[in-house]
């Protein structure tokens, strides 16, 4: 029996320092959605700002936000009125402590749940064009809410952020909880290197054939300063070895729209059956 649901990886081009400016074009990335019924929406990696982690600045307060709050009313105006579910990823103060986040928000706007990045890089800038450094580990503190999954919009889902669908431990965690969809949001540029642009789709098709579910990345996209922001959202499907079922064509604010079969899901996992065929007595070396 089918279970349709509406997705969409809101690719988002540069941006500048000037939230409120971001905030607006995050508006009309959901309006187009609402136009073309999505029901659940998700954003690149801290896209309330450029990738601020690519430089060292002292004087950083305003890198990160307390949300909700009135910066992104305008986009939980959106949320409520099309009855769109949101994972909205940000840098999150928290008292003293910062961390590389996403909030999750139902169809009311209302919030359900929060993920922080569990793996944190740390790629200094190199001599490359588009060589900028990544400097996570000097921003942020680990995430240290684990791998929680959502029930929203009747699918159960779970976040991954950028560098930890390197790792492959978070996406089978979630998978063993049962996620149906994984959003990946990403802030991922080349650093110079071009094989990057390939392993970029390759790595997240695997994710959803391995674990048997529908993967959600939007990107960060075009050149932003020095920056080259890989760009290429999409949504890959469980099935035919992970097949990339939508995907984004420019290098600006795009709306990659997929419909999925949540059934799907049951279909893959009794092909590629995981869950049966595990040995975890036998890994113990992974975290040992």
């Amino acid at each position: 029996m089918e279970r349709i649901l509406t997705v969409a990886a809101a690719q988002v081009g540069p941006t500048t320092d000037d939230k409120a400016a971001t905030v607006e074009r995050l508006a009309a990335l959901l309006d187009a959605a609402g136009e073309r019924g999505v029901q659940m929406l998700c954003y690149p990696e801290l896209c309330l700002m450029p990738f601020f982690p690519a430089r060292l600045v002292r004087d950083n307060d305003a890198f990160f936000d307390e949300l909700p709050g009135p910066l992104v009313e305008p986009l939980l105006i959106r949320v409520r009125r099309y009855r769109i579910a949101l994972v909205l990823p940000y840098g999150e103060r928290e008292s003293d402590a910062h961390y590389n986040s996403a909030l999750v928000f139902d169809e009311r706007g209302e919030v359900i749940g929060k993920y922080r990045k569990v793996h944190l890089p740390a790629y200094f800038p190199s001599s490359l064009p588009g060589g900028t450094g990544s400097f996570e580990r000097l921003y942020f503190a680990p995430g240290n809410l684990g791998f929680p999954v959502f029930e929203v919009m009747g699918v159960r889902a779970g976040v991954q952020i950028c560098y930890d669908r390197l790792f492959p431990e978070g996406s089978r965690a979630l998978a063993l909880k049962g996620a149906e969809v994984v959003f990946y949001p990403n802030n991922l540029a080349a650093y110079g290197q071009p094989y990057r642009w390939s392993v970029w789709e390759r790595l997240l098709c695997v994710r959803a054939y391995e674990n048997g579910f529908f993967g959600v990345a939007p990107n960060k996209a075009g050149l932003e300063g020095a920056r080259d922001n890989i760009g290429q959202s999409l949504v890959v499907g469980p099935l035919e070895g992970g097949e990339v079922l939508a995907k984004a064509e420019g290098d600006g604010d795009e709306l990659v729209v997929a419909n999925i079969d949540l059934a799907q899901v049951a279909e893959a996992r009794k092909r590629l059956p995981f869950w049966r065929d595990r040995r975890p007595d036998q890994y113990g070396d992974l975290v040992r």
